[in-house]
């Protein structure tokens, strides 16, 4: 006997097509721990791949949050991404930085984090909505989702200096990475949707 349960994740994202939910609440839970877990993980291993900068470390974070609200949702997508925010709040060794707690969350740079948050949900409300899709539609979507981090990001730096030195040392470093990163993002998700397609699964 099976109990319906709602799926975390849209079947119209990828992870929703490559790997659909059923209408069965144990299953649907269990395919959403291990997604949560699949995408802390990358999380947690992306910000650990960095380019040291005296305030805000160059990382892939940016990227892989941007691809798991892409790719899981907004529901799903701003889940995982949630839970790799309590885990660091718990003071779990996550965090770019050499600490974590909620004081890290809390801190300058704290901001970029919760902005983690908002730009999964965009993405994946945007993605629901086929943004993901077509090229120039991606290319919008993911420039989105990085204003989205930086927008929360500067917000709370500029608390503790001013705004000009604000974008100098938390944005302005980081413009052409953002760009490439972009661009990658942008690359991986045409390249996914085109393996799904040639699979016959959208």
């Amino acid at each position: 006997m099976t109990t319906s349960a709602p799926s975390l994740s849209s079947p119209s994202t990828l992870v929703g097509l490559l790997w659909p939910s059923r209408d069965d609440a144990r299953f649907a839970a269990l395919r959403a721990i291990v997604l949560m877990v699949v995408g802390t993980a990358l999380l947690t291993v992306s910000a650990k791949v960095q380019v040291p900068l005296p305030f805000v470390p160059m990382t892939l974070q940016t990227l892989v949050v941007l691809m798991i609200g892409a790719t899981y949702g907004w529901r799903l997508g701003g889940a995982t991404v949630a839970l790799y925010l309590a885990e660091g709040a718990m003071g779990m060794p996550v965090f770019a930085g050499p600490t974590a707690g909620l004081g890290y969350l809390m801190g300058p740079t704290g901001g970029f984090l919760f902005g983690f948050v908002a730009a999964a949900l965009v993405m994946g409300f945007m993605a629901e909505r086929g943004w993901d899709r077509s090229l120039l539609r991606v290319i919008v979507m993911m420039s989105i989702g990085h204003a989205v981090i930086f927008a929360f990001g500067l917000a709370q730096l500029s608390v503790v200096m001013p705004f000009a030195k604000a974008w100098t040392v938390g944005a302005a470093p980081f413009v052409a990475a953002t760009l490439v990163k972009t661009a990658l993002a942008v690359a991986l998700m045409q390249a996914a949707w085109s393996v799904t397609r040639r699979g016959g699964k959208a």
